[in-house]
C-alpha cells in the first residue's frame, strides 16, 4: 500500500454529530487488542492536533494557517469519535490498565523492528518503566476494586514489577537524547518515534488530568507520580525527533504516519463496527496527506519524495504479546539509568551523578513515594502483592512478593 499512489477523498468533507458519537465498544467482551488500539488512536489523533495548533501560532502566512485549521477540525472530529468509543461503565482505572497494556505491548513491538540500536536502546530503556507501571495500578485495581487485570489485559501481557518506579526519577538533563536524522533515516525509525511518542504524549496528559478525579489519596498519588515519569518519557522519545525538519515536512510526516497507523488497525481488527471506523478515518487522512504534499511543494517548492522517499508502507504495526521479549529485556537491562545522552548500569554512575542528587531530593523519605506504598499497602493486606506471571520471575532481586524492592535500578 502506498498511500501517494491512492485517490483521494474531498478534503472538505465533515462528520455529523450521530457519526461523531459512536457506540462504545463493550468493556467485557472486546478484546483486549480492539481496546488498546483506540487508546493508540486517540493519542495519534491528539499529537496530531497538538502539532497542528503549535504551527499555527508559528505560521505568519493566512492561506497556510486556514488550510492548517481545516485539517485541524476534521483531526478533533476524528479523535473526539475514538474517545467516545470508550463505554460510561469503564472506569479510569481499568482504562489506565489498558493504557499500560498499550505503553507494553506497543513499545516491545517497536523495539523489535527497529533497526537503529540508538532508538531501539530507548525504547527498551523505557519499556521496562512502563511495565512496572502495569503492575503497580494493577495491585492499586484490586487493592480498589476487587478486579484482577489480568482478565483485563485478556492474560496476553504479564504483570509483575519492571524497573521500580521509585528507580525512575531522573534529573531532567538525563532523558535528553540525541536527535535523529529523518533525511538518512529508515521509513521504520521515523515511524517508531512518531508512534511513540505520540502514544506517550497522550499517556502523560491523561494521568495530568486524572489524578485529581481517583477517589483516594494513595490513588491520586500514584498518578501524580506515574505522569510525572511520563513525561520523563515524553522528553526522552520527542527528543528522537529530526529536529531540522520545516513544520511542512514534520505535517507531512505526521499525517504519514496517520495513514500509516489507520491503515495497519483496519487490517487488524476484527471488531466489523471499529474496522468500518478506521477505514473511514483512513480515507480522511489520505486527504489530509495529499493535501500538504500539495502544499509542501507550493510553498518550499519540494517534492513530498525528498521527505519520505518511498511512500510504500513497510511492515504493518501488529500489537501482539511479547512476553518472552519483555522477560529478555527485563533480565539483562533492569539496572541501566539515564546519563545523560547515554544509558549507564546505576553501579558504573560516578559519585557526583546528577541521579543520585536527584533520588535524594525527590525519593528522601520512602514512605512518601506512591508507587512503593501502593504495593506495601497491598502486600501488608493480603500477605503478597498481585501479580500475573507465566514464569518466575526473571530478576531474582523482584521475586519476592512480601517485600516492594525499592533498590534495583537505584543503588550501587
Amino acid at each position: 500500500m502506498n498511500p501517494f499512489d491512492q485517490k483521494p477523498a474531498d478534503v472538505n468533507k465533515f462528520m455529523d454529530w450521530k457519526t461523531i458519537y459512536p457506540k462504545p465498544y463493550d468493556k467485557n467482551a472486546t478484546n483486549p487488542y480492539s481496546k488498546i488500539r483506540t487508546i493508540l488512536m486517540n493519542g495519534t489523533e491528539f499529537e496530531q492536533v497538538w502539532f497542528l495548533h503549535q504551527f499555527y501560532r508559528h505560521e505568519t502566512n493566512n492561506d497556510i494557517r486556514r488550510q492548517i485549521a481545516l485539517v485541524r477540525r476534521q483531526e478533533q472530529q476524528q479523535q473526539k469519535r475514538i474517545a467516545c468509543l470508550k463505554p460510561l461503565d469503564e472506569t479510569i482505572l481499568e482504562n489506565t490498565i489498558g493504557y499500560e497494556q498499550l505503553a507494553v505491548d506497543l513499545t516491545a513491538e517497536l523495539a523489535q523492528r527497529e533497526k537503529n540500536m540508538y532508538v531501539k536502546q530507548a525504547l527498551d530503556f523505557a519499556l521496562l518503566e512502563d511495565f512496572d507501571h502495569l503492575y503497580r495500578y494493577a495491585d492499586l485495581l484490586e487493592m480498589d476494586k476487587g478486579i484482577l487485570a489480568e482478565n483485563l489485559v485478556g492474560r496476553y501481557t504479564e504483570i509483575m514489577p519492571g524497573r521500580p518506579t521509585i528507580s525512575e526519577h531522573r534529573h531532567p538533563y538525563d532523558d535528553v537524547k540525541r536527535f535523529t536524522n529523518y533525511k538518512v533515516s529508515d521509513p521504520i525509525t521515523k515511524l517508531n518515534i512518531g508512534i511513540i511518542t505520540a502514544a506517550e504524549q497522550q499517556t502523560m496528559n491523561y494521568y495530568m488530568n486524572v489524578c485529581g478525579f481517583y477517589y483516594n489519596d494513595i490513588g491520586r498519588k500514584l498518578y501524580q507520580e506515574i505522569g510525572l515519569i511520563e513525561e520523563q518519557h515524553v522528553t526522552l522519545y520527542g527528543g528522537l525527533m529530526d529536529t531540522t525538519c520545516t513544520w511542512l515536512e514534520a505535517w507531512l510526516e505526521h499525517e504519514y504516519t496517520e495513514c500509516y497507523l489507520y491503515y495497519s488497525c483496519y487490517v487488524n481488527e476484527t471488531d466489523k463496527m471499529l474496522k468500518k471506523i478506521y477505514k473511514e478515518h483512513f480515507e480522511q487522512e489520505l486527504a489530509h496527506l495529499h493535501l500538504v504534499a500539495g502544499l509542501l511543494q507550493k510553498y518550499e517548492n519540494k517534492h513530498r519524495s525528498q521527505v519520505i522517499t518511498n511512500g510504500e508502507f513497510p511492515q504493518l504495526l501488529v500489537l501482539k504479546p511479547n512476553i518472552e521479549y519483555v522477560r529478555n529485556v527485563l533480565k539483562n537491562t533492569v539496572t541501566l539509568t539515564g546519563y545523560r545522552e547515554e544509558y549507564k548500569d546505576v553501579a558504573d554512575l560516578p559519585e557526583d551523578a546528577e541521579f543520585f542528587n536527584f533520588q535524594k531530593q525527590v525519593n528522601d523519605k520512602l514512605g512518601d513515594i506512591a508507587s512503593h506504598k501502593t504495593i506495601h499497602d497491598y502486600i501488608k493486606k493480603k500477605g503478597t502483592d498481585y501479580r500475573f506471571q507465566d514464569a518466575p520471575h526473571p530478576v531474582p532481586q523482584l521475586a519476592n512478593r512480601k517485600v516492594d524492592n525499592t533498590t534495583v535500578g537505584r543503588q550501587a
